[in-house]
């Protein structure tokens, strides 16, 4: 007999899948958001967003940008109270978003995201010249032109490669990443 698993579920899964504790363990003390240096950018913090995976409230969650601003400091983790690794459930939401393919259109982060994992499965390494593509044209003029001539000076140092390197056994690289990574073939 099949179960329907709640978001709320998934979302512990994610978790646990990490070696953290689930959300359903926080008593709502606002530490995480307290320290977090850039909830006041969020549009929910972290403590409501945490009551709302709790309460199962899916689209509202999968709608906010509060997970794609996320410093990443670990400062919320670190001074969590129950020991809930709030880092690892930003990027779990930002993973699942991605996966379910539910994420504000305007966001940069999730094309950022999609071209690092599909650059790292083609290559076995990060290539920035490709990366850089997923945010390169919402910058202005000015900044665009910033961009292209670091990287030119980049390049023509060789700190910038012109052509990505590849990893030795790259096809076991590919089988192990598809294995954890639910990507489709290039």
């Amino acid at each position: 007999m099949a179960t329907t698993v709640t978001f709320s579920r998934e979302i512990a899964n994610l978790l646990h899948a990490a070696g953290g504790e689930p959300v359903s363990s926080c008593m709502q003390c606002g530490t995480c958001s307290g320290t977090c240096p850039v909830s006041d950018f969020m549009d929910v913090r972290p403590q409501r967003l945490i009551r709302m995976i709790d309460a199962g409230l899916k689209d509202q969650v999968m709608a906010t940008r509060s997970f794609w601003y996320c410093a990443s400091c670990y400062q919320c983790t670190v001074r969590c109270p129950r020991g809930i690794d709030i880092a690892e459930l930003m990027y779990g939401l930002k993973r699942y978003t991605i996966w379910k393919k539910q994420y504000p259109e305007d966001l940069i982060g999730p094309a950022f995201s999609e071209t690092f994992v599909k650059n790292i499965v083609r290559t076995g390494r990060s290539y920035e010249p490709v990366l850089a593509t997923s945010y390169f044209f919402t910058l202005g003029l000015k900044e665009m032109l910033q961009e292209a001539q670091g990287a030119t000076m980049l390049m023509l140092k060789g700190r910038l490669p012109v052509l990505p390197a590849r990893i030795k056994r790259l096809e076991n690289f590919k089988r192990m990443i598809k294995r954890i990574i639910p990507i489709g073939d290039e």
